[in-house]
């Protein structure tokens, strides 16, 4: 089988193959996509960031919850695949088939974004009441679970509260992963705050594996497709911060004049340079290891 022969899906971002009954494989492109559109212009060395920081949480939180990851080396995949074997390179993932829930996990620590909108307009987000007087960016007094539904590739996802994970899933599963994603955010705030980086937010999968039934983490782990990250040096709440993610290009098409709707606009060459630095020092401030060193030797450790 060929990688084409494969070809399950395309998501914004990553693409699926199936490799055979009992695996899967998961290939991070270097698309961006931004208020749910796929940019025409790509971000250099960009899925290899959010694969490498992907494999580095999956191991690192592997105590908290199990994961859909198997392996990374194209060369475990069957001899169908040799010929890709150096695309694939730290881009892609051998992951365990899981039918996934449909609803997006979010957990914020600090009020921005679409929360910080929500927090103005009914001083609650997600349906869950915060103090009064919160600035923006502000840390909460504790960490909320804000979860979204999973729209289609051109939709976009809208924010549901707990009641309408429920719906989604059952109370069972949205105390599970309600309690999980609260345990991730905790851990993943912890260690990055020790890199000199905040975790302001983040989106987790779920899925169930498709053999077993076990619940897994899937996708992604707090990258900076997936989270806010932001400069711990120079936090002031009050306003936007400096960050490590995406939100550099989503203000830069905020200024654009850009309406939001498919296509989005090519993005300049500072533009991309600016993403893929701040993409590339997230990786090493949170991982410890060399961003050039992982591209060589498609390893972090």
């Amino acid at each position: 089988m060929t990688l084409a022969e494969g070809f399950v899906r395309s998501g914004k971002v990553r693409d699926l193959y199936r490799v055979d009954g009992d695996r899967l494989l998961l290939v991070a492109s270097d698309r961006l996509s931004a208020f749910d559109v796929v940019l025409p212009t790509p971000i250099p060395d960009k899925g290899r960031v959010l694969t490498g920081l992907s494999r580095f949480w999956f191991a690192e939180t592997a105590a908290i919850v199990a994961n859909h990851l198997l392996g990374t080396d194209p060369s475990a995949l069957p001899d169908a695949f040799a010929g890709q074997a150096a695309d694939l390179r730290g881009r892609s993932m051998i992951c365990r088939p899981a039918r996934v829930l449909p609803i997006e996990v979010i957990v914020r620590g600090y009020i921005s974004g679409s929360g910080w909108k929500d927090y103005l307009r009914s001083g609650a987000v997600g349906g869950i009441a915060l103090p009064p007087g919160l600035r923006e960016s502000e840390r909460l007094p504790e960490p909320i679970f804000t979860p979204s539904t999973k729209a289609e590739q051109g939709a976009h996802d809208e924010n549901i509260d707990y009641a309408g994970a429920v719906a989604l899933v059952g109370a069972p599963m949205a105390e599970r992963v309600r309690d999980l994603a609260l345990a991730l955010y905790r851990f993943g705030r912890d260690r990055a705050e020790a890199a000199g980086i905040i975790l302001a937010d983040t989106k987790f999968e779920f899925g169930l594996d498709e053999a077993s039934g076990e619940l897994l983490l899937i996708d992604e782990v707090l990258t900076p497709d997936s989270s806010r990250f932001w400069d711990a040096a120079t936090y002031a709440p009050g306003g936007p911060q400096a960050s490590y993610d995406k939100q550099f290009v989503r203000d830069w098409l905020e200024a654009s004049g850009w309406d939001k709707t498919a296509p989005g606009p090519e993005l300049p060459d500072e533009v991309v340079a600016g993403t893929r630095a701040r993409y590339v020092e997230a990786f090493e401030r949170i991982t410890g290891a060399g961003f050039e060193r992982y591209l060589e030797e498609d390893r972090i450790a």
